[in-house]
């Protein structure tokens, strides 16, 4: 064991052979879906964070094991398999679990049931341990042209999906009750956002696996969130966050050989970890400034007072 950790650390900067395995297409492919992916984490993030919905993106992601081991099982596409396993699993979380005070109950129920079956079809499909454990802890090299495709599609599409219901989502996410006051769709807004995490739980899951996919889904989102409160400023913090993780996990992994979603995760906790530590200082240098501000305007509203 300390034999392969003194491997792992001095292959860890080997830049030349990290050089060499980019040159490879099926590494290229495997950068360009973790970016993809990062975009994606990054983007949907924030919101989940708001609508306080982390339990929900372990569900999905831990049934979306379902769908990819049904596939596995029938013998077709397991990323196929895995978002519609995702998305299923998204749907019913958002129409049962609509209401706050029942989300975590819904979730654990359906979660449950998912993942009996999820062994029953592990045990029924063929003896391959290799593709079940890629389940579990991601198989980003195998994407390919097709999943490659595939991710690029579904990106556009949750992008422009998202972007269309921004407002009116972090509208009910924020002030679920004035928002139905105000005739939002709340419950409508809550299904296409659960199809939009379903989407990106699937996905997650080629990347870092069952297991893991809070890495990128979460992380990310809570780290932004300790350094700022405006909406657009946490997204694209987030984003640059799940990039950072997503992308350089795959680029450090390389050399040493170590499973992806091993570097995916520790970068993620170490942003969190700056980000958390960091916070305070922001945070009382933001109210040092309306202080000192409103410190400069006191003697010039007791001088015209006094006049």
């Amino acid at each position: 064991m300390n034999g392969k950790l003194t491997d792992i650390f001095g292959k860890l900067l080997d830049f030349h052979t990290t050089g060499d395995l980019l040159s490879y297409d099926f590494v290229q492919q495997a950068v360009l879906a973790a970016a993809l992916l990062g975009l994606l984490a990054g983007a949907i993030g924030p919101l989940i964070v708001s609508r306080q919905m982390s339990f929900a993106v372990h569900g999905t992601s831990e049934l979306s094991l379902t769908g990819a081991a049904a596939a596995l099982l029938a013998g077709i596409g397991v990323g196929a398999g895995a978002i519609i396993g995702s998305v299923v699993a998204a749907v019913l979380f958002g129409l049962l679990g609509s209401r706050a005070r029942e989300r975590d109950s819904v979730i654990a129920v359906v979660l449950s049931f998912g993942l009996g079956l999820s062994v029953l079809f592990l045990w029924l499909g063929p003896t391959r341990a290799g593709s079940k454990f890629s389940l579990l802890t991601g198989q980003v090299v195998s994407v390919g042209n097709n999943g490659l495709t595939l991710l690029s599609i579904c990106t556009v599409g949750v992008l422009l999906v998202l972007a269309f219901v921004y407002r009116p989502l972090l509208f009910a996410s924020t002030d679920p009750e004035v928002a139905v006051a105000r005739g939002v769709p709340v419950r409508a807004l809550s299904v296409v956002f659960a199809v939009l995490l379903g989407i990106t739980a699937a996905f997650g899951v080629q990347i870092v696996g069952a297991l893991l996919v809070l890495s990128l889904l979460i992380t990310p989102a809570a780290a932004a969130a300790q350094l700022t409160a405006s909406p657009l400023r946490a997204a694209v913090l987030s984003i640059v966050f799940a990039e950072l993780a997503a992308v350089g996990g795959i680029i450090l992994s390389l050399a040493p050989g170590v499973p992806v979603s091993t570097f995916v995760t520790t970068i993620s906790f170490a942003i969190y970890l700056i980000c958390r530590a960091i916070a305070p200082r922001l945070n009382a240098g933001r109210r040092a400034r309306p202080q000192s501000r409103s410190a400069k305007t006191v003697p010039a509203e007791a001088i015209s007072t006094a006049s």
